[in-house]
């Protein structure tokens, strides 16, 4: 838990120093030229100095002496012991206050950055009902094992990964997956840790220990993303490591060429004000402060970025490439037409075919039973591998299978063609040997890809699909998506070889789900792995990993990314104009140690707040048949005099 600032030594000390440093200067101004006031006024600095300085000083001491590390806080160690043996023991209290209370404000920076992403943790509760021998057993949620058997009651959170075993409800996944309709499951259906269950009991078995569930992954990711802190905090680190050796030889030599030809002490002071005005202090937290920041606002729509590295390559894609089945589509095929022969109706020749693939275990027969529900029982069901299923119905025989098995005739073969070429996969049925009609099942297309498409291009991104489907049923897909660059039929090495050969003319990146999206991920200038459902192996080979299935999440992280680039460009030229023109201002000596430290410190301060606004986002609107897209349920389809195109 995040502590209140007036219960946290780090920010409280600097507060210290800044007010005993304060005080210091009312009772030297107030009080004249005292010289009881001014040794009260001097006792004041040298605390406020003290408390300050040990907020930063032991640290560069550690560093230089162990690591031999020339960092921007011995600088600040250097110019405050400078100033207090020329006798600027209050402009030391400055520095030492100033610069304390500006680490301390980054730290909390960070910590508040990081709150978002340590609150995921907390939406694992601390204790689990499980079934043991049927008796219900209430156990600290750490102790989870796969295979557990859980009892989860209305309005309790589920612990940990799994699928459900018996019950049905609806369960509130918006603080998981930023989704915010309720999803329905039922037995069989995958749930993850962390949602809550709003309505019926469930039970539900464990896929994963309760300490190793895709919460607890979301978030070693995150931690992975704040140790990495990308190209940019390299450049900065890169800048700032030359620079602090630098500011000290030209502070030297300012000091000791200037002694030669003048009043030494007056080039001393100066060397000492050179020192903190090159201090590249508001460059070396500049990007880390941004970053952290966007990442852990991204964590809170749905977007994690496994390394800032990643959060900055994103900002610079001007091309995606998309894996159809499972990213673009629901991979839950659906039925979307059903064409009946003469004087057969359409709802009569669709419960036939579903009663007979009730008891089939194609993936296509799931989608032909939910598309007919209330089908009459089928008796003698018998099923022809690669051919189809046999069964009867009200005594009649009925056979349900492929167009290369029940050929059809007549008008009902064009219809057929028809079907095939707007990428639908045909069911033929037949009813005591005639046939009496064909369903059309596609994987079809999530509401909200044409809208996403269409916006990405909008943002001056190229989309091109990337799918092993056949070209017909990808085509058919791409056009109704609005997509123009479509390469369909691909192996994986295939799709790895696209894109390695698009990187190279310009940023891509790849979005995909599943084991055979690995490698194209891992070549991509970003791979982006889509849906909590997403194999291993692909959220092991991306840099981003979106929790929810939600492809408007693309452009608006899109968006946050090239945001978050703006603003930390925006905190680099800041920092290096600081320097550029503080420093001839030093060595002239028209600024002096006091000046010059305010500027640079609210600078820092500036840096700060300014890499915050990294952390505003906006979530999608949510769509009114997301329910349906995230269960997976498919409707009974509309038949083609109702007005809906087949």
């Amino acid at each position: 838990m995040e502590r209140p600032w007036w219960g946290d030594l780090a920010i409280l000390i600097p507060l210290a120093s800044g007010l005993f440093f304060i005080v210091g200067l009312v009772t030297e101004w107030t009080t004249g030229n005292n010289p009881t006031a001014e040794m009260v006024a001097l006792v004041l600095f040298w605390i406020g100095l003290l408390l300050g300085a040990y907020t930063f000083v032991p640290g560069a001491l550690r560093g230089l002496f162990t690591k031999g590390k020339l960092g921007i806080a011995l600088l600040m160690t250097i110019s405050a012991v400078g100033a207090v043996i020329l006798g600027y023991v209050e402009e030391a209290a400055a520095l030492a206050f100033l610069y304390s209370i500006a680490e301390a404000l980054e730290d909390k920076a960070m910590d508040r950055a990081r709150s978002g992403l340590r609150s995921l943790l907390k939406l694992v509760p601390e204790t689990a009902t499980i079934l043991r021998a049927g008796i219900p057993v209430e156990i600290p949620a750490r102790e989870i094992r796969g295979g557990d058997v859980l009892r989860v009651r209305p309005g309790e959170r589920i612990a940990t990964d799994g699928t459900v075993a018996r019950g049905a409800s609806r369960l509130d996944t918006s603080a998981v997956t930023g989704e915010s309709i309720p999803v329905e499951v039922t037995a069989g259906d995958q749930v993850a840790a962390g949602s809550i269950n709003t309505s019926g009991s469930l039970e539900i078995t464990a896929t994963a220990d309760g300490t190793d569930n895709s919460l607890t992954t979301l978030v070693g990711l995150v931690e992975q993303a704040q140790q990495d802190r990308g190209q940019r905090a390299r450049l900065a680190d890169r800048i700032a490591r030359p620079l602090v050796p630098g500011v000290i030889i030209l502070a030297v030599l300012v000091g000791t060429i200037g002694s030669l030809f003048g009043d030494p002490e007056t080039w001393i002071i100066r060397a000492l004000v050179v020192l903190v005005a090159a201090s590249p202090c508001a460059l070396a937290i500049a990007v880390p402060v941004t970053v952290v920041s966007a990442i852990g606002a991204a964590s809170r729509f749905g977007v994690i970025f496994k390394s800032g590295a990643a959060f900055e390559r994103f900002g610079t894609l001007r091309r995606i490439a998309v894996d159809k089945t499972g990213t673009l589509t629901r991979n839950q095929p659906a039925v979307t037409a059903v064409e009946a022969a003469d004087g057969v109706s359409r709802e009569e020749m669709l419960a036939w075919a579903a009663a007979i693939e009730q008891h089939s275990t194609h993936p296509l027969a799931a989608a032909i039973t939910a598309a007919a529900p209330g089908t009459p029982a089928a008796s003698g069901v018998s099923e022809t591998p690669g051919h189809g299923v046999t069964g009867h119905v009200d005594s009649h025989k009925i056979t349900v299978g492929s167009p290369r098995w029940i050929t059809p005739a007549g008008d009902l073969a064009s219809r057929v063609a028809a079907m095939e070429s707007d990428g639908q996969t045909c069911v033929m049925v037949t009813r005591d040997g005639h046939t009496v009609g064909a369903i059309g099942v596609r994987d079809e297309l999530r509401p909200e890809a044409a809208e996403t498409v269409a916006s990405l291009r909008d943002l001056g991104v190229e989309v091109m699909m990337l799918t092993g489907d056949n070209s017909r049923t990808a085509n058919a897909l791409a056009k109704i998506a609005g997509i123009a660059d479509v390469r369909a039929e691909l192996r994986p090495e295939d799709k790895a070889r696209e894109i390695t050969d698009t990187v190279k003319q310009q940023p891509t990146g790849m979005i995909g789900d599943g084991i055979n999206d690995a490698p194209a991920l891992a070549s991509a200038t970003v791979g982006i792995a889509m849906g909590a459902t997403g194999s291993d192996a692909a959220i092991e080979s991306a840099d981003i990993a979106f929790t929810g299935h939600d492809l408007r999440l693309i452009p608006q992280a899109l968006l946050h990314a090239r945001r978050g680039r703006n603003i930390i460009n925006q905190n680099i030229v800041l920092s290096l104009a600081i320097i550029v023109v503080l420093l001839p201002l030093a060595i002239t000596g028209v600024l002096g140690l006091a000046a010059v430290v305010l500027v640079h410190e609210v600078a820092e301060v500036f840096v700060i707040a300014n890499g915050l606004r990294a952390a505003r986002t906006r979530r999608p609107r949510p769509y009114p048949i997301a329910s349906e897209q995230n269960r997976g349920a498919n409707t009974t389809p509309k038949m083609k005099n109702e007005g809906v195109d087949a």
